[in-house]
């Protein structure tokens, strides 16, 4: 059996672990021959393919990144891009697909699977927010990145008496702010599933500082003001799946607290820093265990499945589980953080 690998969308710590567990449980238990497709979805749909077997994967386990490369290329948004997908894996004479992406990549894994191209998907992601699995892998190294760059400013905040706003990543789910948040001891988190409220945020920072103490605010790149102003900017340009860039929230909300408190406050954004390096004991631990176990769900003609953390389980669920709905912050969650502005 030939089998087709791929990682697709923003790349994360523990994306290798899981190519390297796939070939070598694929390989070495199932007699798989692999190639690797480059560049996400763009693989497939150009013939892009590189060699992949054991000796590529020789020591990739704790590097960040992905020895395949990525993109954000969505396939359903050029007219006769399935058809190129079924002709290049025929030709390359590839009978089964892993994809290893978060909400778009799997997005379009689910699409060819009810298309009747048999794939299996891995979820990835640093933002933890796909359905149907406690954890994505790549979530706890952006957290732990996150969580020591908070750690750090609180010294430097102390010093100078300055509010320090940290802008980490969380478009639509604030996952990594609220466990970075609540890890680093920091005085407040603003989601984006909760619109803050700008004058409480200034109230609290004043409050803080009567009490001697600087305060750290996390707030997600997705985060809007609960007045409905224009608090995030954007490039306004759309990638290929719709969705804008965003950015300047952190940089915003330092300007908006200065001027009405009057103390001076700087914004720190992680950005990409969080999506690099070295992944995590946890995240290389569940990366590999999602690939040996994709590895199987092919050897099994499991098509249509992704891999899911249950409890301490790894199951396979139906791929549109994991895509249909994105896992945010519930009310009663963000609450139990004891930051929430209402």
């Amino acid at each position: 059996m030939r089998v087709g690998v791929l990682t697709g969308g923003g790349d994360c710590p523990g994306l290798n672990a899981v190519i390297r567990a796939v070939v070598r449980r694929g390989v070495r238990d199932h007699g798989f021959e692999l190639i690797g497709y480059r560049d996400g979805w763009k693989g497939p749909l150009e013939g892009l393919t590189m060699p992949l077997g054991i000796e590529e994967c020789r020591g990739i386990l704790p590097r960040g990144g992905t020895i395949l490369g990525s993109s954000r290329t969505n396939p359903f948004a050029i007219d006769d891009g399935v058809e190129r997908i079924r002709a290049n894996l025929a030709a390359d004479g590839v009978d089964a697909l892993v994809a290893i992406g978060g909400e778009d990549t799997l997005g379009v894994a689910t699409k060819l699977a009810d298309a009747g191209v048999s794939v299996v998907g891995v979820p990835k992601t640093i933002d933890n927010d796909l359905s149907g699995t406690d954890f994505t892998f790549g979530f706890d190294t952006a957290v732990n990145i996150a969580t020591e760059a908070i750690d750090r400013l609180h010294t430097t905040a102390e010093s100078h008496h300055r509010v320090l706003v940290v802008e980490v990543m969380g478009r639509h789910a604030g996952w990594i702010a609220l466990h970075s948040g609540m890890a680093g001891g920091a005085s407040a988190i603003l989601i984006p599933e909760q619109p803050f409220d700008i004058d409480a945020v200034c109230d609290h920072v004043q409050t803080r500082f009567g009490s001697e103490y600087a305060p750290i605010i996390v707030v997600s790149e997705g985060a809007v003001p609960k007045d409905g102003g224009d608090m995030t900017l954007s490039s306004g340009e759309k990638d290929s799946f719709g969705h804008v860039r965003l950015g300047g929230i952190g940089d915003r909300l330092a300007h908006e607290i200065e001027q009405r408190t009057g103390k001076e406050a700087r914004a720190v954004v992680l950005g990409h820093i969080q999506r690099g390096g070295t992944p995590t004991a946890f995240d290389r631990w569940l990366a590999t265990r999602f690939g040996l176990q994709a590895a199987d769900a092919v050897a099994d003609g499991d098509f249509g499945t992704m891999m899911a953390l249950r409890g301490t389980r790894i199951d396979r669920v139906p791929l549109h589980e994991g895509t249909g709905e994105l896992k945010t912050v519930s009310p009663a969650e963000y609450a139990e953080a004891e930051v929430f502005f209402g």
